[in-house]
């Protein structure tokens, strides 16, 4: 899961048996509601399909910014599985070949970064450029992304137009009167009606549960009897999910800083949760300013700190800085330090140096772009899709007195992003399209070993997802970086997790228990 750093309108921040030729794999297994009969059918149908065409690999189009010898190609997809003959859309796709001698290679491994609404496009640069973490993979893998439906290339849905969307200064999220929160109300609804104006056809059809049987789809195409998946973030959710309607598929499957894939956890509750870790987190970086305030010169110790971070607060409600960097755009930019370890000393720099005088500075980290046009259109998709999917896989409160009473007990005592989360989920309150219930994530016959890797202190995904998960998954094995925090470990120097991840790609092998790794290296200022 993400928090978008853009803020949003919403005032927040941020079918039959297969075809002959088709890959012969054993038959999904069902899940009622999720995976009816005709859904079923219809996936296998449409991987027959691909599975016959494959893909035409070619040179990217020059305005992806993806460069040779990495190739783009397009999967086509159902937009409903349930009608299979009916509108199609395509997925776009991309990949670097392996590295290794036709002996070492093991298939391709495809990549999910998160969101909702993230784009996996990038994941082939890491041969590209040489990622020392991803080497051994890479002499096995092709390594291949792909924009999920919905996302950049992959009939992208919007909800306002992206120039409005990231016009600032957004009203504070904290409200502090009745008014404040009918006026957020009101913006959430709009977003919400703008959602169905613009891309009220793919909303209903916006589904984890259908974005996994795009992989299935695309597993085909690929040539691939069973999916080699890396899942981070969100993307450990989709995985869970293709896991369960597709266990006898899977090969290899690691999925990094976990989604609680629990029914009641999705996703209303996920938010509230996502709340309580980032003030936990939030807390771990200030300790870790205020230790090095020989360096910052914002307070020495926690409590400084956070009284300087109400000040600026303050001020820039007072008067946006910049004219346009108010308290929802400091938290858009402060946010990404209980996200990334590797953003607790940019953070602290830029906003040292804005104490110093250097106004200009925050403004550029905090304040939108408006001539980025293009990146205003990504942040828009990322955004419209984000909204989509957590709106349409599952029932939100329609009652606004629940909303109410839930964010303004957690504010209380875990201040830093609860109100700015609330409003930017308020849209599924009155999301017009059907909404489902939450697939039943379990073990499935076929299911291989999961590789399951969380830190304890993660912000956006709290440990207790990943346990759920172990639970959830038999045979899963869980790497727990015990006492770290950063939002995606399997990027992060830290051998005991990369030689695991190593082996477990390269052999499909685990531990014979669970491990506890030491934390990665502390951030130096």
């Amino acid at each position: 899961m993400r928090r978008t750093a853009a803020l949003g309108s919403a005032g927040a921040l941020i079918a039959g048996t297969l075809i002959a030729g088709a890959i012969a794999a054993p038959a999904a297994t069902a899940d009622g509601r999720h995976h009816n009969g005709s859904e079923a059918r219809g996936v296998q149908l449409a991987a027959a399909r691909a599975a016959r065409s494959g893909i035409d690999w070619a040179d990217c189009p020059a305005d992806w910014a993806i460069s040779a010898p990495i190739q783009c190609g397009w999967v086509t997809v159902p937009l409903d599985y349930a009608r299979p003959d009916g509108k199609q859309i395509k997925i776009a796709v991309d990949r670097h070949v392996s590295t290794g001698t036709s002996s070492e290679r093991q298939g391709a491994l495809i990549y999910n970064p998160g969101g909702p609404g993230g784009s996996g496009m990038a994941f082939p640069k890491r041969i590209l450029t040489k990622n020392p973490l991803w080497a051994n993979a890479a002499k096995a893998y092709d390594f291949v992304g792909f924009d999920p439906r919905g996302v950049g290339h992959s009939a992208p849905i919007s909800c306002i137009d992206p120039q409005e969307f990231v016009k600032a200064p957004k009203a504070d999220p904290v409200p502090d009167s009745e008014a404040d929160k009918r006026a957020q109300r009101k913006l959430a609804a709009e977003y919400a009606d703008g959602c169905a104006e613009r891309s009220g056809e793919m909303l209903p059809h916006m589904t984890t549960p259908n974005t996994a049987r795009d992989l299935d789809v695309i597993r085909a195409a690929l040539g691939e009897e069973k999916l080699n998946y890396l899942g981070v973030s969100y993307g450990t959710y989709l995985g869970a999910v293709y896991g369960t309607l597709f266990p006898s598929h899977v090969r290899r499957m690691v999925v990094d800083s976990v989604v609680n894939p629990a029914k009641d956890n999705i996703w209303y509750q996920a938010n509230l949760n996502q709340d309580v870790a980032f003030q936990m987190r939030w807390n771990d970086w200030k300790a870790w300013v205020a230790a090095n305030d020989s360096v910052f010169h914002i307070g020495d110790t926690p409590q400084k700190v956070e009284e300087e971070w109400l000040k600026l607060r303050a001020a820039a409600k007072k008067s946006p800085i910049g004219g346009v960097v108010g308290p929802a755009e400091l938290i858009g930019f402060f946010q990404s330090a209980p996200y990334y370890d590797s953003a607790w000393a940019p953070t602290a720099r830029t906003w040292s140096a804005y104490r110093a005088g250097d106004t200009q500075a925050l403004i550029d980290a905090a304040a939108p772009d408006l001539s980025d046009t293009a990146g205003n259109i990504r942040s828009e998709n990322s955004n419209a899709v984000y909204t989509a999917v957590e709106c349409a896989d599952a029932k939100w409160p329609t009652n606004w007195r629940t909303w109410d009473r839930d964010n303004t007990r957690l504010h209380k005592d875990y201040p830093f992003m609860t109100w700015a989360n609330a409003w930017m989920n308020l849209p599924c309150a009155t999301w017009g399209a059907k909404q489902q219930t939450p697939l039943n994530v379990r073990t499935g016959k076929g299911l291989p070993p999961v590789l399951i890797v969380q830190s304890t202190r993660d912000a956006a995904t709290p440990y207790e997802g990943a346990v759920e998960l172990h639970k959830r998954f038999s045979g899963s094995r869980l790497i727990t970086e015990e006492g770290a925090g950063s939002h995606g470990v399997t990027g992060l120097v830290n051998p005991c997790i990369n030689e695991r991840v190593d082996n477990y790609l390269l052999t499909g092998k685990t531990d014979r228990h669970d491990v506890t790794c030491t934390p990665h290296a502390t951030p130096k200022p």
